[in-house]
């Protein structure tokens, strides 16, 4: 069927094309799919071995579960960033800035905003990942008052 964009709607035409242009991976319905087509097409008199079969359904179900794993990884790291990050406020922190010098001050407080902890330094953010050196705050100096009488 062909689809004269000059007689159709734009959105008729668009998704014509889009239900034309491949999926880039391959999901558990279409594996699902594919050993229905196995099945269906395989010569009577010589059937594929179950082995096969449950060698592909094992690979797959490895597959998506290292997948799955790599992710909650990823959240784990994350979670742990930004509790690190959070543990830092009131620290002294050495930082490199986007042109590698060194930024030293206290880390008032943690920005997530954008999914990776970024520090509070003196009003501006820096990378989690770009700190070099963590030390205690400097203790207070204390006020000295005029002359006592």
């Amino acid at each position: 069927m062909q689809i004269d964009p000059s007689s159709s709607t734009s959105s008729q035409y668009e998704a014509a094309l889009n239900a034309r242009v491949p999926k880039q991976t391959l999901g558990q319905e279409d594996f699902l799919k594919l050993i229905t087509v196995q099945l269906a097409k395989q010569d009577p008199m010589k059937p594929m071995e179950d082995t096969a079969f449950i060698a592909q359904m094992a690979q797959f179900t490895s597959l998506e579960q290292t997948n799955q794993l790599a992710k909650e990884f990823a959240q784990l790291r994350a979670a742990s960033e930004l509790s690190s990050a959070g543990g830092l406020i009131g620290r002294q922190v050495t930082v490199l800035d986007s042109k590698k010098d060194a930024i030293t001050g206290i880390v008032s407080g943690v920005d997530n905003s954008t999914g990776v902890p970024r520090l509070v330094i003196d009003g501006s953010l820096y990378s989690y990942s770009s700190i070099t050196k963590v030390e205690p705050a400097p203790a207070p100096v204390p006020e000295t008052t005029g002359s006592s009488t």
